[in-house]
């Protein structure tokens, strides 16, 4: 009976062996299980999602792609962050008191004017009791008032009211009263007589000083009234061809230019200089003038023109001569009212003044 029975001994062997195998491959389960939550605490983070493993939502069809804007140098320049500048020089304020200038060689009231910014009219005006409104009787030492401003510097009369003023110099009231330098109040202005106030932007008419044009013949004026190069000379003689060539080698100002309180130009020229006639002509007048003129020759070109040449050193031309275009007449000096060596040059067409600058050639 006991050869036939099934044995349980085997059975029993391999049990504790079975179980022990079982039991490692639990806790390999466990550890890696373990191994993958410590990871994922590490790569998951609570409120956030993995934008690695989210695929990226596309755009719908009707919706434009947007691109950055293209790089502008000029706008990126203008948003650049300025420094401080500790070395900034503040703008320089407009002057507003009235100030003296000693006139020194070579001075003209257009290089005076320049010199301060003004118009040469301003300087002219302020200066009557000096130059009469001519500016060719500046001369070296003389002490001129130069405004703060463009306009009329006037000394106040007992009696005078401001809108008179201003419209007899073509000016505002409220420019007058507003202008910082006449330190007045605007609501109850008070002027006592003998106050000097700049009226801005004004204006006057000049008192001409010029000599009067002299045409050719018989017919000219007494010699009396200009000095004692004036004569009477006859009919004919030289006609100008209409074309002006400049009367010095230079072609330069160094003094006035032409405007309206100078009819002519004031061209460079050192003393002893050539003087030629412009154009071709009649010399009506030829020797000192009075007016500040100095030594002058005037030529009458038949043409309805007439030519002037001023402050010269020496005339050599005379009276009544008739000359060709390019034909000496005289040297470059400083007589009369001047500061220096220069040619005073006129041109008159019928009478009136002409811009020499309109009819010589181009420098």
């Amino acid at each position: 009976m006991n050869a036939t029975q099934p044995s349980n001994g085997g059975q029993g062997k391999n049990l504790p062996s079975f179980l022990h195998n079982k039991a490692i491959a639990i806790s390999w389960i466990v550890t890696i299980a373990l191994a993958l939550a410590m990871i994922a605490m590490f790569v998951w983070r609570p409120g956030e999602t993995n934008v690695a493993a989210v695929a990226p939502t596309p755009l719908p069809a009707s919706t434009p792609a947007t691109s950055l804007p293209a790089y502008d140098p000029i706008q990126a320049a203008d948003s650049v962050m300025l420094l401080a500048n500790d070395h900034t020089i503040a703008p320089q304020r407009p002057r507003e008191t009235i100030q003296t200038y000693t006139v020194v060689k070579g001075d003209s009231v257009f290089s005076i004017a320049n010199k301060f910014n003004l118009r040469p009219e301003t300087v002219l005006w302020a200066n009557y009791a000096v130059l009469n409104d001519s500016p060719d009787m500046i001369s070296i030492g003389q002490n001129l008032i130069i405004p703060p401003t463009d306009g009329v510097l006037y000394k106040w009369q007992a009696g005078d009211k401001l809108d008179a003023v201003a419209a007899k110099y073509k000016a505002k009231v409220s420019d007058i009263l507003s202008y910082p330098g006449n330190k007045l109040d605007m609501t109850n202005p008070t002027i006592q007589p003998g106050t000097l106030i700049m009226i801005p932007g004004g204006s006057r008419e000049f008192r001409q000083w010029v000599i009067p044009t002299i045409p050719r013949g018989p017919a000219g004026v007494l010699k009396t009234v200009l000095g004692p190069g004036a004569c009477d000379t006859g009919t004919g003689g030289a006609l100008g061809t209409g074309h002006f060539i400049w009367p010095v080698t230079n072609h330069f100002l160094s003094g006035n230019d032409y405007w309206s309180g100078h009819l002519a130009i004031d061209i460079a020229a050192f003393e002893g200089m050539s003087i030629v006639a412009a154009d071709g002509g009649v010399v009506v007048y030829a020797g000192w003038s009075n007016g500040g003129y100095g030594n002058m020759v005037m030529i009458d070109h038949g043409n309805g023109y007439q030519t002037l040449y001023a402050h010269m050193s020496s005339v050599i031309a005379h009276c009544g001569q008739s000359v060709g275009q390019g034909t000496l007449i005289g040297l470059a000096g400083a007589t009369g009212n001047a500061t220096g060596p220069h040619l005073h040059f006129e041109v008159r067409y019928m009478g009136g003044f002409v811009n020499p600058w309109t009819v010589l050639p181009p420098p």
